[in-house]
């Protein structure tokens, strides 16, 4: 797989799942760039069935919290995209910085199917990281070694892939 080259532009993205945990950043980008506090409004964010990272689409009065990784590269940014897969459309939205209210234009990963009958409810943060983020950081390592590859797979390939293995491991007495 051949990363698109963006020189010398920077961007923000913002963040409102898996992306809240520095260790996933940092495996996905060998760092964890400047992060900023903010509020999406008019979005949702759902659970997505047999997933354990959350979506978010356009929803009148409701608002999604999340972060802005400042100061993305291009090299950063096609990174994610490949995270995201296709699953996710990067567009182009205005959040509010939580430290000033400050508005700033910022790409976010929106759901591709805004008519996907596998979304419901309410993702929580809190409770993914108790119960899914050190599997979510195994897995997206496996994503990170599969980018290096000629021929990588996926995202969503390297994420049932991966959740195939650990469902099929015997239960433990």
């Amino acid at each position: 797989m051949s990363l698109k080259v963006n020189c010398g532009d920077t961007h923000n993205v913002f963040v409102y799942g898996s992306l809240l945990a520095d260790e996933v950043v940092h495996v996905l980008l060998k760092r964890v760039p400047s992060t900023a506090p903010a509020t999406l409004q008019h979005y949702h964010r759902f659970k997505i069935k047999d997933r354990v990272y959350p979506t978010i689409l356009p929803v009148q009065n409701k608002k999604v919290t999340g972060r802005v990784l400042l100061d993305i590269s291009g090299v950063e940014l096609d990174i994610l995209d490949e995270f995201e897969d296709v699953e996710y459309t990067r567009r182009d939205v205005e959040v509010s910085l939580m430290q000033n209210s400050e508005k700033l234009r910022v790409h976010a990963y929106v759901w591709s199917n805004p008519n996907d009958p596998n979304l419901y409810g309410e993702w929580d943060f809190e409770e993914w990281k108790q119960v899914h983020k050190n599997d979510f950081v195994q897995m997206t390592n496996s994503f990170v070694q599969e980018l290096e590859l000629p021929e990588s797979k996926p995202r969503v390939q390297t994420y049932e892939a991966f959740y195939k293995q650990e469902n099929d491991k015997p239960l433990e007495p």
